[in-house]
């Protein structure tokens, strides 16, 4: 009989793209002989982020790995990301890249605030690109050349790139983000309306028919007070979503809110909406003091944000099928996991299970997810269900909030912070023929002695991946071949997932 084993889940997708990304430079660099004199070097590698590749590399998966991807319907056209040092904000980074992680793009034009120089108009870097640890990424100068046209106050000059960090510390994730990356590079110092709006006017006619993401490089409060800070860039965020530039830019000089890199963020809202962006979503938020878990001092507010527009389209049905469980149920077994959790931090003996539903007695394979403030805590499951469903999640629940390798054991202090999520899977069927695979409501169990390799099925939709492309994705997250899938001696297993988690 098979031994279960325990998995852990954390985003697995997400590895096998950084992967990928990683074997493939871009190919505008590799086909093109640069001038050394018109590469703008990093200035902050080393210092606000790690020079080493492999490090640097490494720490931008992780973030990425652990960052939440929002359920936006629609296309984003834009994103606020901040840009202190990758160890107060590069999770918040994560979160706004997350969410345009494998898209392809004519151009992505990043807009940054000028902190050490002061200089009339734009500056617009239209040289041959700008270099990271992570290679040489090239501008698109056609795009640049025609905004630089469009108004005498916009150029190119070295004034506000020389030594400026807020635009170099979104290359590194954009690098591994998107794939055959080039930019668009734009720093400025004036945020004032007029100023906005004629860069604004530029880039939404350099970039008509045109496929670009923009990004607006900015922190938000800046000062003393913590409490200040969180109420400020509440206020501050949800003036974005609302999607009125001008009265936010007014505003921001009014200062009744607070951002570095406001004119960008205005100019962000301008040009998305022309595109035809109609919605805002607030992915996530945080500050220097709650990243480094001190009260007092100087405060930094991070946010990120995704500007979009709307899908025209009907909202995709459910992925995964239903478990069988109520609500009612589903309820119970979350509320069994929360007091499984407290029983140990309480020192308390677990009671036996009561089985209050003939439902619990089944043996269903199941997985427990810990999050704390948007962020991963914990995940572990069985694949296979070989214990009643109420014994697997008090087992995972335990597993997950004390023993997943990847985070110190659940302190008292954390357990009112805790969200709690439980996927249910229904049994593991093994199938000869993949056209049974029905993608959206099937996650594969690939295996071939001693390899083995699991994705859940929401994966394959989120990433709009084919039947096939599915199936290479599994072999590879087993490290096997791409093509091991077509072997005989490879079994594959459907299944599908019933997910639910708390309510707060």
């Amino acid at each position: 009989m098979r031994v279960a084993r325990i998995v852990i889940l954390s985003h697995l997708i997400f590895f096998l793209f950084l992967l990928n990304c990683k074997a493939q430079p871009n190919k505008e660099v590799e086909n093109k002989v640069m001038n050394p004199q018109d590469i703008r070097k990093a200035v902050v590698a080393g210092s606000w982020y790690s020079s080493n590749p492999d490090e640097l590399r490494e720490e931008i998966s992780s973030y990425l790995e652990n960052a939440k991807l929002a359920h936006i319907s629609g296309e984003i056209l834009a994103l606020v990301s901040p840009h202190a040092g990758y160890a107060y904000s590069g999770f918040t980074a994560a979160h706004a890249y997350k969410q345009v992680m494998g898209n392809r793009y004519d151009a992505v034009i990043v807009i940054a605030p000028s902190h050490r120089e002061a200089f009339y108009g734009v500056s617009v870097f239209n040289k041959d690109g700008y270099e990271t640890p992570l290679g040489i990424v090239p501008v698109k100068k056609d795009i640049a050349n025609a905004i630089i046209d469009f108004h005498e106050s916009i150029r190119f000059t070295m004034e506000g790139h020389r030594e400026e960090h807020s635009l170099e510390i979104q290359l590194p994730f954009l690098q591994v983000a998107v794939p055959d990356l080039k930019i668009v590079p734009i720093v400025f110092w004036d945020h004032s309306w007029g100023n906005c709006k004629i860069l604004a006017d530029a880039i939404t006619q350099a970039v008509k028919g045109k496929k670009v993401l923009l990004v607006a490089s900015s922190d938000l409060y800046h000062g003393y007070s913590y409490e200040e800070c969180k109420t400020t860039d509440n206020k501050t965020l949800q003036k974005i979503l609302e999607l009125k530039p001008k009265e936010l830019c007014q505003r921001f000089e009014n200062r009744e809110l607070m951002a570095c890199g406001a004119g960008g963020i205005v100019v962000a809202e301008l040009v998305a909406m022309s595109l035809g962006a109609d919605a805002a979503e607030i992915i996530f938020q945080t500050n220097s003091n709650d990243v480094t878990r001190s009260k007092g001092g100087y405060v930094v507010g991070y946010g990120a944000v995704a500007i979009y527009k709307k899908s025209k389209e009907p909202e995709e049905e459910k992925v995964g099928v239903e478990s069988g469980l109520t609500d009612e149920q589903k309820n119970e077994l979350l509320k069994i996991a929360r007091q499984t959790i407290k029983n140990v931090l309480e020192q308390k003996a677990q009671p036996k299970p009561q089985y209050k539903y003939p439902i619990f007695k089944e043996k269903r394979g199941a997985f427990v997810t810990l999050n704390k403030h948007q962020m991963l805590r914990g995940c572990i499951g069985y694949i296979y269900g070989f214990k009643p469903l109420e014994d697997t999640i008090i087992d995972m629940a335990q597993a997950a909030a004390f023993k997943d390798p990847r985070f110190p054991p659940v302190s008292s202090e954390e357990f009112d912070d805790l969200e709690i999520e439980i996927s249910v899977l229904t049994p593991l069927k093994e199938i000869k023929d993949v056209k049974e695979i029905e993608v959206g409501t099937h996650g594969i169990y690939l295996e071939r002695s001693p390899n083995s390799g699991l994705l859940l099925p929401q994966v394959a939709t989120e990433y709009g991946w084919d039947r096939e492309t599915f199936l290479e994705h599994t072999c590879q997250k087993a490290g096997l071949p791409r093509d091991a899938w077509k072997e005989e001696e490879t079994k594959i297993m459907i299944f599908s997932a019933d997910i639910f988690h708390e309510e707060k």
